[in-house]
């Protein structure tokens, strides 16, 4: 039966009805539901691996042992996993492997809009992308037999529009392939220098043989209405394009996007008078199609902007067509920039280093809202990890002076995808540095995750639980303490002592998440207006709950969940 499925949910029926067996993700928008989707398939193994590096690994070594395996992740995601992909380029797979990657154009979610298919040309591995729901489904099942054919790992890329709109898709039986017997091989599996070099010769000839596939496989299509305009696009840009200009255009649609079908494009190319390659972000397309030395006039990056999302209504203006203008208000509304939940347990720790006025080294959570106004709390914010070992080179190049006002702060779950390292730096090269992990026992921002410091797997179950405390002592971290983020007093005394002390400290900040199921609230707050003064102290951190209405606070019920944090900083009693 036909289906609307949602571009990820149909990615991972595609996988279900590929065979997959094993799937190993760290979760990332836009790409955390392939693998929370698959995991509903009992056929299939899901799990949250640490980080997308060890997903990735997990994911080969299942492949070896003869099941077709999975890894998804987020664009950024991938220059984790990018050390065992460009290695794993050289020996191939054994079963197929399949590597998905959701990039983010427009950075609805990310810390930069970087273009994936750089890592599928750099690692010379093939890249597929879908451009709707059942096309998502279709080509899970195509890239592992890529895979197998051309002995490879294939990146598969879905972008936000992609992953998280719906189309119309028909659903097909899963069939599992006989499981490949693994037999040893050192001379493909073991890569050394002198096992390496010889199989660089079969990476190249393995992209040489993908391009002929491409020309005649299928997976390019050219749709040829005999007009004088052609357009080279891929993935979301060609439902734009189809939808602003119809059939009024020759196109060539890009299924695989590496490597590039060259007589497929020369020959798309004969007796057209215009080429334009409409693609998101960077020219990759219009780059390889002006490397051909095509005898027509080419526009690319000339029309279409090289940052950000694209829409219908970007291509209609680039063409020239009308654009449909809707309605709007002419009054000036107010904007509503994200911010920390009501209840968050890391309000009350940002609070206090606002109030120390000391520099924090940020990471990547929900918890890089603490950089918002008005708790402005956070200095930096780089990468994955980069909060603690950030912080240890800072404190390095300013000494002492450095060390006393400067902490670092870092969430549980990305503590564990690669804060662990940041932390051994500064136990194993002795800054005096203090550092914050913010455990709020799940991974936020991705919608709930499991993490190895929760005690539960991808499913719920009871799993292997990480304790936070005994590992950081492990590795020489001996002044670690456990502060209740919801007490601001407690949060501000630790700060100030283990800035004072003389070897690195850890402070975990500990509360789980307030939107957790299983979190049971406190009654909502209440202002008596007769003790209300105005002075707006309760505005200060920044939570949805509270308003000044009227001149005095108040407090929406609907919203507060009485974690207590405003009514400490009420000098009046009216919370």
């Amino acid at each position: 039966m036909k289906q609307l499925m949602l571009g990820n949910a149909a990615a991972a029926r595609g996988l279900f009805e590929a065979g997959c067996e094993v799937i190993s993700s760290y979760p990332g928008t836009p790409s955390t539901e392939i693998t929370e989707e698959a995991a509903r398939f009992k056929e299939i193994y899901c799990e949250w691996a640490p980080n997308e590096k060890v997903a990735l690994e997990s994911a080969f070594g299942a492949c070896l042992a003869g099941r077709r395996a999975f890894c998804g992740m987020k664009h950024v995601g991938l220059n984790v996993a990018a050390d065992p992909l460009y290695t794993m380029s050289y020996t191939g797979v054994n079963a197929g492997l399949v590597i998905g990657v959701a990039d983010d154009p427009g950075m609805h979610s990310s810390q930069n809009e970087q273009d994936s298919r750089h890592h599928a040309i750099a690692s010379k591995v093939p890249m597929i992308e879908p451009s709707d729901a059942d096309e998502a489904r279709r080509f899970a099942a195509m890239a592992f037999e890529i895979s197998e054919k051309f002995d490879t790992p294939v990146l598969y890329k879905m972008c936000t529009r992609v992953a998280h709109s719906q189309s119309i898709t028909e659903p097909a039986e899963r069939v599992v392939p006989e499981h490949k017997t693994y037999e040893k091989n050192i001379s493909k599996y073991v890569m050394a220098p002198a096992n390496a070099i010889r199989r660089h010769p079969f990476v190249e000839q393995r992209m040489a043989d993908l391009a002929k596939w491409s020309e005649t496989s299928g997976i390019n299509k050219i749709e040829d209405v005999g007009a004088k305009t052609g357009i080279i696009t891929s993935s979301t840009s060609y439902q734009y394009v189809k939808e602003v200009l119809g059939d009024s255009v020759n196109i060539l649609k890009l299924g695989m996007v590496n490597p590039l079908p060259g007589d497929m494009i020369r020959k798309f190319a004969e007796g057209l008078e215009k080429l334009i390659v409409v693609e998101e972000l960077d020219p990759v397309i219009e780059t390889f199609v002006r490397g051909l030395g095509l005898s027509v006039e080419i526009h690319g990056k000339d029309m279409f902007p090289i940052c950000g999302e694209f829409s219908q209504n970007l291509v209609a203006a680039a063409f020239g067509k009308e654009v449909p203008q809707g309605t709007k208000l002419d009054t000036a509304i107010p904007v509503r920039p994200p911010i920390m939940c009501a209840g968050c347990p890391h309000r009350g720790m940002f609070y206090a280093l606002n109030k120390l006025k000391v520099t924090v080294f940020g990471d990547i959570g929900c918890y890089t809202l603490g950089s918002v106004a008005p708790l402005s709390a956070m200095d930096v914010t780089l990468c994955m990890g980069a909060s603690f070992s950030g912080l240890h080179g800072w404190n390095k190049a300013g000494g002492a002076e450095n060390e006393k006002k400067s902490v670092a702060v870092i969430g549980d779950s990305t503590f564990m995808h690669s804060g662990m390292t940041g932390l051994a730096t500064i136990a194993y090269n002795q800054s005096k540095s203090t550092v914050i992990v913010l455990d709020n026992s799940i991974t936020g921002m991705t919608g709930h995750q499991q993490n190895p410091t929760t005690g539960k797997n991808l499913y719920g179950d009871p799993a292997g639980r990480v304790d936070l405390e005994a590992l950081a002592k492990a590795m020489g971290i001996n002044r670690v303490r456990v502060v209740d983020p919801y007490n601001i007093a407690e949060c501000e005394a630790a700060v100030k002592e283990e800035l004072e002390v003389e070897e690195p400290s850890l402070i975990i900040s500990r509360r789980p998440c307030a939107l957790l199921k299983e979190v049971k609230h406190n009654p909502p707050l209440k202002v008596d207006e007769a003790k209300c003064k105005s002075c707006k102290m309760c505005m200060k951190i920044g939570c949805p709950a509270i308003a000044m209405k009227g001149g005095k606070a108040k407090i929406d019920t609907t919203l507060c969940v009485g974690c207590g944090v405003c009514s400490q900083m009420c000098k009046f009693g009216a919370l």
